[in-house]
């Protein structure tokens, strides 16, 4: 359950307008670019507007622009510093050490207690960092891209059930997979370069080609991925983020999520753009999400937390312990031996050149890639 303070008296909500306090106010709008689901945002967004009006008397009108994440690093490279959004949320922390490079996001100047919980990095050998050193974004939750799978569509056409990358070029999977374009989703262009990192660039694209040939759709949004494989149209997905996964399991789909050992494990950073119209409201959203009434939210969505402090857990049958049940009984990623070989220094130089070398060796040749498996 979330944990909210009660509803401040008629009488101190006026004595507090009246006093310097009122100039500390948060700004009455926020608006999000992000290319995290619809299923974390709102109820993200609505349970910081209860807080708000709560803790402030202020009606926040919040909102969120949905955008891949290469498209939302793009459109706030274009804003030049006048965003129309306020917090970019979501993908690969990468892109946003090189907005930050570009002087187009702002110090966070969060209370160092709220940072000082979360921990500089997980995972070995390669460290994935969940924070900022120079503190212009920070991780939100921590959340895993994995693999998907139908069972009754594996079984019908005879094949196993997976388990590890690998698994995806089984013949029986010809056609049977969905993936994302690495150029349109994060979660796909970070599982690429894990396979690239793995393999190196010449084996790697060759597993991706492979890959490609077992693919019978790329979908518009990594999103959609989850989506088709749930429906039966498709035995298995490639680079899902967990909790998009969660989701149809919470709709009723027979869907079932596996993390392989080297599988990309995502901070979901957070900053605030430079130059945003509603700076406060920014900064108090942020830190709010990191409290634990807003990680109990993201929990409640399939995602885990960001500190050692909290772990997933509600009432037998809530929507946390089906969450757990979901991720094979993980409460924290803290609990676990996180293996991690993505390394940002070799991915962050060569962002483009990975999605250009995918429409080039893979989207325009795919009718021929599917010819040769």
């Amino acid at each position: 359950m979330i944990r909210s303070s009660k509803i401040l008296p008629i009488a101190l909500t006026a004595l507090l307008a009246a006093s310097p306090v009122a100039a500390q106010q948060i700004e009455d709008e926020l608006v999000l670019i992000t290319p995290v689901a619809k299923t974390l945002t709102d109820p993200a967004l609505a349970a910081f507007a209860k807080y708000a009006k709560e803790k402030w008397n202020v009606t926040v009108k919040a909102s969120a622009l949905a955008a891949g994440t290469p498209v939302a690093y793009g459109r706030i490279v274009e804003w030049k510093g006048r965003p129309a959004a306020d917090i970019f949320w979501g993908g690969e922390s990468a892109l946003f050490d090189k907005l930050s490079q570009q002087n187009l996001l702002a110090k966070l100047d969060l209370p160092k207690e709220v940072m000082d919980a979360i921990p500089a990095s997980i995972g070995k050998p390669k460290a994935i960092p969940l924070k900022d050193p120079k503190g212009f974004w920070t991780g939100t939750v921590l959340e895993p891209y994995g693999l998907v799978y139908h069972p009754k569509v594996l079984a019908r056409i005879g094949a196993p059930v997976p388990k590890d990358w690998d698994d995806l070029l089984h013949p029986k999977l010809k056609g049977q997979v969905a993936q994302c374009a690495p150029s349109r989703s994060s979660s796909s262009h970070a599982t690429y370069e894990v396979i690239l990192q793995r393999d190196g660039d010449a084996k790697g694209w060759e597993f991706l080609k492979k890959l490609a040939g077992n693919t019978g759709m790329f979908t518009a949004r990594s999103r959609d991925v989850p989506s088709v494989v749930a429906k039966g149209e498709f035995a298995a997905g490639f680079a899902v983020p967990s909790y998009m996964a969660f989701e149809d399991v919470l709709a009723g789909f027979d869907v079932k999520f596996v993390a392989p050992k080297t599988a990309w494990i995502t901070p979901e950073p957070m900053a605030i753009l430079a130059g945003a119209p509603h700076p406060k409201a920014a900064k108090a959203f942020v830190e709010w999400l990191l409290s634990e009434a807003g990680q109990r939210v993201a929990m409640e969505r399939g995602v885990f937390p960001i500190t050692p402090k909290y772990k997933v857990e509600g009432a037998p049958g809530s929507t946390a312990e089906k969450a757990v049940a979901f991720t094979g009984g993980l409460r924290s990623y803290f609990d676990v031996d996180v293996t991690n070989i993505y390394d940002e220094n070799i991915a962050t130089p060569r962002y483009e050149k990975v999605n250009s070398q995918f429409r080039q060796d893979i989207e325009s040749v795919w009718e021929d890639l599917k010819k040769k498996n």
